[in-house]
């Protein structure tokens, strides 16, 4: 079946240029090949199509081998992704690097945020940001505050996670609405706060400290609450390294100039700011062909590992993603999937009108196409 794709681990360093034909069986593994879809009698063959990624052949340093990527990405648990995000994150602050981005499944890819509850979501993200952080102080000294969208997520976080939150050194706990308010936002807030019975928080005074933060970490924010993280670092931390921790810009970006939601140049002039540091964004495709299976479903993910090139991955058998092309620069939405088709053999002729039906006039997002308006190119380097 096409949907058992895989790429064998021997041919994932080799960038062969000639065509080298192999004979399908119905389990078979796919070295960085094109399928040659033939009608005939004779036996399927399929045909080298080579894998656009660097060889990281020996056995380079740790450091070495994130400038290099990766040529095959499967963490044996969340663990080792969390220590890779802590040590990406931490070369970034090693450059320097102010805002930064870190985003990946908080939980089992089987769980989309669509099918899963919000509190889990946001209780998974608590857990991981916490420790994320732990993972950073092993390696620089981290002063960091966990910033909430509000004073009630902040108190039932502080409920649930409040041993977890004791072994972190030197952490504090704030919220947006830390930010002073005129007379009518403090009237709405007090309305709020006691809708949801927040008339205390026997923890608001646990975790405070009287060195400022080193670093900021925002999680569980809405589209809404992103202009106000723009206000709270103004306010609070203009230049102290901030972190939107698993906000999924992607789809938040999506909803900014609709009605209600925040305008465009928010991303123009603040999100452009935020460089990725350690990104995996996972999506699920399908493609018609003309024979069978007659649909071919493959998985890929976007994949950035800081000062580490962007890189287009592809799902393997074993759960396993391996890199078939990268950039030092982002790849769109659509050269994303593009580039999964291409090492599929399943892209069509270019400038052909089935490539056209396919793809649509429009090819890129608002947000990927607007570059002269972008105040930072950062969030695509």
């Amino acid at each position: 079946m096409v949907s058992s794709l895989s790429l064998s681990s021997s041919h994932l360093h080799s960038h062969h240029q000639q065509n080298q034909y192999l004979t399908l069986s119905p389990t078979f593994s796919l070295f960085p090949v094109r399928i040659l879809f033939n009608s005939s009698s004779s036996p399927k063959k399929v045909a080298s199509n080579p894998i656009r990624c660097s060889s990281n052949d020996g056995s380079p340093s740790p450091a070495t081998a994130r400038k290099l990527g990766v040529s095959v990405y499967k963490p044996k648990s969340y663990e080792v992704l969390v220590a890779d995000a802590a040590n990406s994150l931490a070369s970034a602050l090693d450059d320097g690097k102010t805002r930064l981005e870190i985003d990946f499944p908080p939980l089992p890819t089987s769980i989309s945020s669509y099918k899963g509850s919000s509190d889990e979501f946001t209780d998974a993200n608590v857990q991981l940001a916490l420790a994320v952080v732990r993972k950073l102080q092993e390696i620089r000294e981290t002063r960091a505050r966990i910033v909430f969208p509000d004073k009630p997520e902040r108190r039932r976080a502080s409920e649930l996670f409040k041993s977890a939150i004791d072994l972190v050194d030197g952490i504090t706990i704030g919220s947006l609405d830390d930010i002073p308010a005129g007379p009518v936002s403090s009237f709405f807030k007090s309305i709020r706060n006691t809708l949801d019975f927040d008339f205390d928080d026997e923890n608001e005074d646990r975790w405070q400290s009287d060195k400022p933060p080193t670093l900021y970490v925002f999680i569980c924010c809405s589209t809404r609450e992103l202009a106000t993280i723009e206000t709270y670092l103004e306010k609070f931390g203009a230049s102290t390294p901030a972190l939107l921790f698993n906000l999924e810009l992607e789809t938040l970006r999506a909803d900014l100039g609709l009605l209600g939601f925040p305008p465009k140049n928010l991303h123009y002039r603040f999100l452009s700011q935020f460089t990725p540091v350690f990104y995996i964004r996972i999506r699920e495709y399908s493609k018609t062909v003309a024979v069978a299976p007659y649909i071919v479903n493959y998985t890929g993910a976007l994949f950035r590992q800081y000062p580490g090139p962007w890189q287009v991955m592809l799902k393997q058998t074993d759960n396993s993603y391996a890199c078939v092309a990268e950039s030092e620069t982002r790849f769109t939405l659509n050269e994303t999937k593009e580039e999964l088709l291409r090492v599929l053999g399943l892209k069509e002729e270019q400038g052909s009108q089935l490539e056209f039906l396919r793809r649509g006039y429009k090819t890129a997002t608002w947000w990927e196409e607007d570059v002269d308006l972008e105040l930072s190119s950062a969030w695509r380097n």
